[in-house]
């Protein structure tokens, strides 16, 4: 597995690099630490050691020093992804914490000016992507995923943000759901640092990369699943963030799965509660969540999914054999998760 210490010590490094890039642009220096703070926060780093961790687990051999290196860049440029679409995010749902901390744009002389810093972190992965790739044969193969991630996020939040605006919970149906959870979560979580360490180590062919992406892809919608489950039963001392799902009115598989649930009674209960921002009403929601007994249900459905996706990935076989360990290590990380 990824050594997370041996990750972590790359950053550096790659924010002096920024930093020298905006020194030769003429950037003020009183603005350098503004223009670096967002991309120094800390997190899960799942996304980034994903990365890593497929180069340690395909090649069945000690990675050298320089495809370390490259790996764990590739790695930060996907958190590095992943912070500026949760600076943006963070606005539109308007939250108030994210890992433990005040969301970003509600730190003191920040504001809406956040949502330049996400343009400017974002920016930042093509800075680097050419830096350091700019000279290798699969550099095109990079750019053009990050592009694909970009479209597939932003695609997968206006699905999110307009059902959330439009539509009632009445309205709301699992194809959407999907659609957002592929597109906005799992794409760039999931398929987006394994298919980088295929492309960087050239193990790349167009069965394998549908294979991968069949496969994550699931993992990604199931990993979202349990994101919504965490939204409303979490705890947030370990969650990190305080859940606003019930009353930002968000497509959730909770709220759709017991909507399907419910008596008629309480179906009324939850089109007058559901997408309100009132407290009482989201404890009504909430009470109508535990009266269909939804964390059985959930739990049910979450054993169901992963023992699925274990008889799949057993079922890889043949030329493609070396991503049954990329695979299992990444459903490593989403079984049974706390946070």
């Amino acid at each position: 597995m990824a050594d997370r210490e041996t990750f972590q010590a790359v950053l550096p490094s790659i924010l002096t690099d920024l930093e020298q890039d905006l020194t030769r642009k003429g950037m003020p220096e009183a603005l350098t630490d503004r223009f670096l703070a967002p991309m120094s926060k800390g997190g899960k780093l799942n996304r980034g050691l994903i990365v890593l961790n497929t180069g340690h687990v395909l090649l069945h051999r000690p990675l050298t020093t320089i495809e370390i290196r490259h790996l764990s860049i590739l790695g930060w440029l996907t958190e590095f992804f992943q912070a500026s679409y949760l600076i943006w995010d963070d606005i539109m749902d308007a939250s108030e914490y994210r890992r433990g901390q005040p969301c970003w744009y509600r730190r003191e002389g920040v504001g809406l000016s956040a949502v330049n810093d996400g343009c400017l972190v974002k920016s930042s992965i093509m800075v680097i992507l050419q830096q350091y790739f700019g000279n290798r044969p699969e550099y095109a193969q990079l750019v053009e995923l990050f592009h694909e991630a970009s479209f597939r996020t932003e695609l997968g939040q206006l699905a999110d943000m307009t059902t959330s605006d439009e539509c009632n919970l009445a309205e709301m149906t699992m194809e959407r759901y999907k659609f957002i959870s592929e597109n906005k979560t799992a794409f760039y979580s999931f398929y987006l640092p394994v298919a980088l360490a295929l492309q960087y180590l050239q193990r790349t062919t167009e069965q394998n990369l549908a294979i991968v992406r069949e496969l994550l892809l699931h993992m990604g919608w199931c990993f979202q699943v349990q994101d919504d489950y965490l939204d409303v039963f979490g705890d947030p001392r370990v969650t990190g963030k305080v859940g606003t799902d019930i009353r930002d009115n968000k497509c959730s598989w909770i709220a759709l799965r017991a909507f399907e649930l419910c008596s008629s009674e309480q179906k009324a209960v939850l089109r007058l509660c559901y997408g309100r921002p009132d407290m009482g009403k989201e404890a009504r929601a909430k009470e109508v969540f535990c009266q269909v007994d939804i964390e059985g249900v959930f739990r049910n459905f979450e054993m169901a999914e992963l023992d699925n996706l274990e008889k799949r990935i057993e079922e890889v076989a043949g030329d493609h054999e070396p991503l049954k360990d990329v695979l299992w290590s990444v459903l490593e990380k989403i079984s049974r998760r706390d946070k």
